[in-house]
């Protein structure tokens, strides 16, 4: 049975995927906010917005957590196709939740589908992501941790919609970001506590690629991405701030979209 250190390089690796976490969750809760305030393309491309920081954020920090990851005795390696396959799920998934809680006029039974579909599409990407892992052994599970993994995250994924519903000022989305980050980070180490690897001796090269070739950049383009979404969404008005601008003169413009022409007050009738 080899060794698993879950944290080589200490707290940094947990804290740096933490930190992903509850960067995705809170642009993702402030997204899809601002999609239940709009109507039309604006609360489409809101969605889209969520899904994608939510996604992206879950699958950083799952990566981030994995660059701690290391076993005695053998090389790792990555799988590059299913490792971007494992970034793709995250996405499609939480999309399926988002726009369940956007569109749906049940919101009990959105939140509720919402939250399931989420909750196993998360899951699934972990362990998609670990079927990518390469390296010298076999890998197994412990079910009971795996089945318990997938619970939290379910139960992550469905406070994280409940939250997006009912939330709506900016100290709540930031403390329900908190919790969630704790929650997927929560699930992640679950999963890897499920683990158990049997090393073989082999002299062999293991096919794929290695953590510094393929997932450290990826995570930093990644991770950039959040901070350039975070951006957006901080200097892009709310509704109340549209409202704001239209009562006093200004012209009007597409929720969510930029301006198209220079904020000056409308001439008088």
């Amino acid at each position: 049975m080899g060794h698993l250190d879950h944290a080589a390089f200490g707290v940094l690796t947990p804290a740096l995927s933490y930190l992903m976490a509850v960067i995705g969750a809170a642009l993702g809760l402030r997204c899809t906010v601002r999609a239940l305030a709009a109507t039309g393309r604006s609360r489409r491309n809101w969605l889209l917005t969520a899904a994608s920081a939510i996604g992206t954020g879950i699958w950083t920090m799952h990566f981030v957590a994995m660059l701690g990851f290391a076993v005695r005795g053998t090389d790792i390696r990555y799988d590059v196709p299913l490792t971007i396959l494992s970034l793709l799920v995250a996405m499609l998934v939480v999309g399926a939740g988002v726009f369940c809680v956007g569109y749906g006029k049940d919101r009990r039974r959105a939140l509720l589908v919402g939250g399931v579909s989420t909750g196993v599409g998360v899951a699934s990407m972990h362990y998609l992501g670990m079927a990518a892992l390469r390296l010298h052994g076999d890998v197994d599970y412990d079910p009971v941790l795996v089945a318990l993994s997938v619970v939290i995250a379910v139960v992550a994924a469905t406070a994280a919609l409940w939250a997006a519903l009912n939330i709506r000022s900016p100290v709540a989305v930031a403390v329900a970001s908190l919790v969630m980050g704790a929650a997927v980070s929560s699930m992640h180490y679950t999963g890897m506590l499920a683990v158990r690897v049997d090393v073989a001796s082999s002299a062999g090269a293991l096919p794929g690629a290695s953590t510094m070739q393929f997932i450290f950049p990826l995570a930093v383009g990644l991770g950039s991405y959040l901070f350039v979404t975070a951006a957006f969404v901080a200097l892009s008005p709310t509704a109340g701030e549209r409202a704001a601008y239209e009562t006093a003169g200004y012209p009007a413009h597409e929720p969510g979209t930029p301006p198209t022409v220079a904020r000056t007050p409308a001439a008088a009738p």
